[in-house]
């Protein structure tokens, strides 16, 4: 039976029909896929723009399971997730992104970086620390080194801190010299407690000369002077603070009466506090004053009730108003302790210190606020006084 090129004549249109109709429908799929991840992507920034994270992250969601290629998309949900909380879907978006061949050097940079906050932000610091040291030595080593700074600082690791510290000086990515000097006197202060007083002099030296113009390596200097019988090396300290660091004079208004007492030298003392409390007056500097006034006289309660009237000629002030009337007799004066222990007890959150950053009170002044973490984020003045 011979061949019909009949069948053939009828085939190859019927193929080349075929053929366009299966590459229309590929196009059309290709076009529905391609619009759905952009209105998927838009509805989520939206959502975003909006601040409803929930519903943002099911769009983005949603665009990513139409292009899972698309890096962006990845990275806005790696975000969200850690910014929602979600640290374990951080983590696996990011790790996603690393997995990849096809990504960019910057990409994957990026996914790195954002590996690294994911972890960082779970408290898993270990892990953190690690992901960060792989950032050495890319565009984002700054940010790496600020993070590695902040795992050092709430570990206490204040040597690997201090290491950090002189890297980034060196390399001329901001100025640590403040910060490093208050590493610094975190070590010398270990170095006190167990025993090691060269040591603690010998770092507490260094933080000076690296930020002379900061009163706390100083303050630190002068208590362990002042610890070791020292008095009158400790009352030199404090003078230094007083050229160098003036603003911070009331934190270190208690060590000058105890210095001046041990080495004698109350009027001297008195009257260096006293031209600076005429400059800018101070609750602190005040109370200083006032234990450095001469002992033994008859007027010596006249005295401090007039240092007490002078202030309050100045200030409006409940605390010193109240020491004012502890002096004072009242026409009632069974009356008068219940009295003063309302008034104390009124001026009592008013002789704390605040964080200039996040508002956190506390009732002693610290270098580092316990709240937010800030480094001199402490005034050196109380609450009545800001």
């Amino acid at each position: 039976m011979g061949f019909d090129a009949s069948w053939l004549l009828l085939g190859l249109p019927l193929a080349f029909v075929l053929g366009w109709l299966a590459s229309r429908l590929d196009q059309r799929q290709w076009r529905d896929d391609g619009r759905r991840a952009p209105k998927a992507y838009f509805k989520g920034l939206n959502y975003l723009l909006n601040e409803q994270q929930d519903q943002a992250i099911d769009a983005f969601i949603e665009a990513v399971q139409s292009d899972p290629d698309t890096a962006e998309l990845h990275f806005a949900l790696g975000n969200l997730f850690r910014r929602r909380g979600e640290y374990n879907r951080a983590v696996r978006v990011h790790e996603h992104l690393l997995s990849r061949d096809d990504l960019s050097r910057t990409d994957r940079e990026r996914a790195q970086h954002g590996l690294a906050l994911d972890y960082l932000k779970a408290g898993l610091l270990d892990r953190a620390e690690d992901a960060l040291r792989r950032l050495e030595g890319t565009p984002l080593e700054t940010q790496a080194r600020l993070a590695l700074l902040t795992i050092y600082e709430r570990s206490h690791d204040w040597a690997q801190a201090t290491a950090i510290a002189e890297r980034m000086q060196q390399s001329q990515q901001g100025d640590f010299s403040t910060r490093h000097a208050h590493y610094l006197c975190e070590q010398a202060q270990t170095q006190a407690t167990q025993g090691n007083f060269d040591a603690a002099r010998g770092l507490l030296t260094h933080a000076i000369d690296l930020a002379p113009g900061a009163a706390r390596a100083r303050l630190e200097l002068a208590r362990l002077q002042l610890h070791q019988g020292e008095p009158a090396a400790a009352l030199a300290t404090l003078h230094h603070i007083a050229a160098a660091a003036a603003a911070a004079l009331p934190l270190a208004a208690g060590l000058f009466v105890e210095s001046a007492n041990a080495c004698g030298q109350q009027e001297s003392t008195r009257a260096l506090l006293q031209e600076h409390y005429q400059r800018l007056p101070s609750l602190d500097l005040l109370d200083a004053i006032i234990a450095l006034l001469p002992a033994g006289s008859t007027r010596d309660d006249d005295a401090i009730q007039h240092w007490y009237a002078g202030y309050l000629d100045k200030e409006a002030s409940l605390v010193v108003a109240a020491k004012w009337l502890s002096r004072e007799t009242l026409t009632h004066e069974e009356r008068h302790p219940a009295i003063q222990r309302a008034l104390d007890q009124a001026a009592k959150p008013l002789t704390r210190y605040r964080c200039a950053a996040c508002g956190f009170e506390a009732l002693q002044h610290f270098w580092q606020c316990p709240g937010c973490q800030s480094w001199d984020s402490y005034p050196p003045r109380r609450v009545e006084e800001l």
